[in-house]
């Protein structure tokens, strides 16, 4: 089994506080979770521990997670010794908006393929740290790692993902790595 590591974090500052959204190097981490397919597992990491989270997505196959290049990354990259850039990684929101042209939030994929929302915002998050309620930040936290493991699942087994378009929900193909070799597997079986 590959050793795959879904993640995300949340942040002690709003894009506000740093002076926009091309500095997420400042907004500090406030926690961060991953949920381990090995060992079927979700940990939580605070920000002193957060070199932990670094050193296990150093050694997975690959890191899931959505917007992760974009902005998780970023946040991270300051506790890290090495650039996260460099890991094996599917970001979801990459692989959706490669497809459709355009990006989509995940609580919009959340809701129309799974039925389910997030339970907070990332705002939330930021205010949950600010008022001490660490244990609901860490739960909103864990959260989101189980949706974007959920969704995540789901693209590998169906092929494709739904999200809301205002009133409508719309369906849309995506091929992950692991489903276009089941795919390709299936076709090679199926020939003999």
């Amino acid at each position: 089994m590959l050793n795959k590591i879904v993640f995300d974090l949340e942040t002690q500052k709003s894009f506000s506080e740093v002076g926009g959204r091309n500095k997420n190097h400042l907004l500090k981490v406030s926690v961060g979770v991953a949920y381990s397919y090995q060992k079927n597992k979700f940990l939580v990491f605070e920000e002193s521990s957060i070199h932990k989270l670094g050193e296990m997505l150093q050694e997975a196959d690959l890191v899931i997670g959505y917007n992760s290049i974009g902005f998780d990354y970023e946040v991270l990259k300051p506790y890290l010794n090495y650039d996260p850039a460099t890991l094996p990684t599917l970001d979801l929101l990459v692989e959706i908006e490669k497809v459709l042209g355009h990006r989509v939030g995940l609580d919009s994929v959340a809701q129309a393929t799974l039925n389910s929302s997030k339970i907070a915002s990332g705002l939330d998050a930021v205010r949950f740290w600010k008022t001490g309620q660490i244990e609901k930040l860490k739960k909103y936290c864990v959260e989101d790692v189980k949706i974007t493991r959920n969704i995540y699942d789901y693209a590998v087994r169906e092929g494709k993902l739904f999200y809301k378009d205002f009133f409508d929900k719309r369906e849309f193909k995506i091929f992950l790595p692991e489903f276009e070799a089941k795919q390709n597997k299936q076709k090679q079986t199926s020939l003999f």
